[in-house]
């Protein structure tokens, strides 16, 4: 590689240990995927060595590019260049690779290893959660340079993605390449490993679109690498690509790089067994001759080329200092922009945030997705980090920051369009909206929602465990949320979804009951800053009077005594939602006919969880005859009503017809649960 400016053997010869050690940890532990590490081991080397603007030895600087491994499967990847760049892994835990407990699991996992800025693993997730990681930086770009031009603020990165042909088959992928193209994300930079290997063998028994021509229409920039006449990467070619990648900040662009994978292995190269399995002691020593190195050494590493690989940690500190000092200076100039920068680095909310919260007044029925909204505005009013939009449904889920301009590069030609506007359009792209904000929220500084309807949650199911899963503090937003969206039908009412929803470990579902329980749902949800969700219903609901009922800030306890019973409890009555405005009627029925009765508004269970054994028994005595009421499937509800419980459910899909009908038809009426009571109290 003298060819390369500053390239040396000793550069070579790291390669050729990179693609060692995938070999090795893969063949120590019996199980992997060496064969896309072998393959990508030069292009890693050289992002990392040439082009990555990071500093080993803060993983978090905020000046730093991001580099996200798609293709998560190739961890070794990423492991090896982390271990190179001295970001503190060290052989040993190479040597441990996919173990328990250690440093390198089999997929990489965000807040697990230093420098792993997501995890990945779900094929195409890292793409599109890219994407949300561009569009942050440009956001955050906003709130703290706006006037600097482009390229030349102390904020302005590339976000770098390795991904694998599997990446680009996925769905989720397009949907947000897609955007990415409309967003014009000019420090985006995706290289597209196409080795035309997957398990299956070659990918043409699936795969044969012209990419290149794909990423063009998305309006991508695309560049393609061909590989060496020996099979190997063209590392001059691929290197000119990154330099005209950096150069183009105009729109994203797609390196589109053809390698062999398991290269240099003599049988294995460009198998189908390469890419996930161990490729034995026998292939590894013969690929290690075909590297020039010694075939009986395991886990080679020598002083010397790993004195010159860490020299990217002197690199990386010297541009670091470069940056302080201008950070510096804009810190004296922009003393107010530095000032929320700070909050914002701690996570932090301004003093006296809530006193913007709106208190609805009784008397007047709203619905929750319409409270949200007004909820929403309330708090962009004080948190400028604060934005979101919706999967083109912004007046149905009332997501819109009003004057908050779309968030859409001044080329889009587009109505209210300002490269740093607060109203994301994701489009019909449900999966891809989940991803997105997900990346965001990584980007670290600022705060998104997203929203569409309760339903389409399960096009964002897999974004939704990736965010309970890192503990991300996504917000997602799920409006018309029951059989009380009315006439649209069976394909837009959930049914399962709440328990589906609750199934995820880690992951707060809330379901407010009224305009008021809003309003302490979204206090809860930030100051809290864990995954959630909030489930708001389409029709309108009663306004509870505070002064009669208990006050919403039991919200935050996940459920609370919202009527007290009259005496001790013999009934006590669950409900989630729309459905407890019933439950308070139902209990005035019950204690009209001299059944005590406590009705229970239970928003979050996984908060009321968290709680005390004490607290949760006194809010939901086990002495009483517990009744859930849910317009949803049963499932979960069990353990609170327990054995001899009732639960009031719905196991069927709906209808199309009014709200008021389909609840009354399928047995949510005072009437019906009145019912139930006493049949069970018998």
């Amino acid at each position: 590689m003298t060819t390369l400016t500053h390239w040396s053997p000793l550069d070579d010869r790291a390669i050729a240990y990179a693609r060692a050690l995938a070999m090795d940890a893969v063949q120590k532990v019996g199980n992997g995927h060496p064969g896309t590490a072998m393959a990508l081991a030069p292009a890693a080397y050289a992002l990392f060595q040439r082009h990555l603007v990071h500093d080993p030895a803060d993983p978090h600087w905020i000046g730093r590019d991001r580099f996200i491994l798609s293709c998560g499967h190739s961890s070794m990847t990423l492991y090896t260049q982390l271990f190179f760049s001295g970001y503190g892994l060290t052989m040993k835990d190479l040597q441990e690779f996919r173990t328990q407990g250690s440093l390198t699991p089999g997929h990489p996992e965000f807040g697990h290893t230093a420098g792993v800025e997501m995890t990945t693993g779900p094929l195409g997730a890292g793409v599109a959660t890219a994407v949300g990681f561009a569009m942050a930086a440009r956001y955050e770009r906003g709130l703290l340079d706006p006037d600097a031009p482009i390229g030349t603020s102390l904020f302005d990165h590339t976000i770098w993605v390795i991904c694998s042909d599997g990446d680009l088959q996925e769905g989720v992928s397009a949907e947000a390449s897609s955007l990415a193209g409309t967003q014009a994300l000019g420090n985006l930079n995706v290289i597209y490993d196409d080795n035309r290997i997957s398990i299956e063998g070659d990918t043409h028994v699936s795969f044969t679109e012209d990419v290149s021509a794909r990423y063009r229409a998305y309006g991508w920039q695309v560049i393609e690498v061909e590989t060496l006449a020996d099979g190997n990467i063209d590392l001059v070619a691929l290197d000119s690509a990154m330099v005209a990648a950096k150069a183009e900040l105009s729109k994203p662009t797609l390196i589109r790089m053809k390698s062999v994978i398991a290269w240099p292995a003599p049988k294995l190269r460009n198998t189908a067994k390469s890419h996930g399995s161990a490729l034995g002691d026998e292939e590894i020593a013969a690929t290690k001759v075909e590297l020039g190195l010694n075939p009986d050494e395991k886990f080679a590493m020598p002083d010397d080329v790993l004195a010159h690989i860490r020299l990217v940690k002197e690199r990386g500190a010297a541009t670091r200092r470069e940056w302080d000092a201008r950070f510096a200076t804009w810190k004296s100039a922009h003393s107010d922009k530095a000032a929320l920068l700070d909050r914002l680095m701690k996570r932090e909310l301004p003093a006296g945030w809530e006193a913007c919260l709106p208190i609805f007044e009784a008397g007047k029925d709203v619905a929750t997705r319409a409270a949200s909204g007004k909820v929403i505005n309330a708090i962009a009013g004080v948190l400028p980090e604060f934005w979101g939009g919706s999967a083109d449904l912004a007046e149905s889920n009332n997501t819109t920051i009003e004057a908050g301009g779309s968030f859409l590069p001044a080329s889009s030609g587009m109505k209210n369009a300002d490269p740093y506007g607060r109203i994301i359009h994701f489009g019909i792209r449900e999966h891809a909206m989940g991803s997105i904000l997900n990346g965001i929220t990584l980007h670290g500084l600022s705060r998104v929602f997203g929203g569409t309807f309760a339903v389409f949650s399960d096009y964002m199911r897999p974004s939704v465990r990736l965010a309970a899963l890192m503990n991300i503090p996504t917000t997602f937003i799920w409006t018309h949320d029951s059989i009380g969206l009315g006439e649209d039908g069976p394909t837009h009412q959930p049914i399962e979804h709440l328990a589906a929803l609750r199934a995820i470990p880690n992951f707060a579902t809330v379901r407010p009951a009224d305009a008021n329980e809003v309003t302490q749902a979204w206090k809860s949800i930030l100051r809290r800053q864990g995954p959630a969700g909030i489930l708001l219903s389409r029709q309108n609901l009663p306004v509870f009077d505070r002064t009669t009922f208990a006050s919403a800030d039991g919200v935050d306890k996940g459920a609370y005594i919202l009527l007290a019973a009259p005496s001790a409890p013999e009934v006590v009555l669950i409900a989630t939602g729309s459905e407890v405005a019933l439950a308070v009627k139902s209990a005035e029925a019950l204690n009209a006919q001299g059944i005590s009765t406590q009705v229970v508004s239970a928003p979050c269970l996984e908060w009321f969880a968290q709680e005390s054994d004490s607290y949760r028994k006194s809010v939901i005595p086990t002495t009483a005859l517990r009744v859930s009421i849910e317009a949803g499937i049963a499932q979960g509800w069990r353990e609170y009503v327990g054995d001899s419980g009732v639960i009031i459910s719905l196991d069927h899909y709906g209808a199309s017809a009014s709200a008021a009908q389909l609840f009354a038809e399928y047995g949510f009426t005072v009437e019906n649960v009145v019912a139930k009571v006493k049949a069970a109290r018998k």
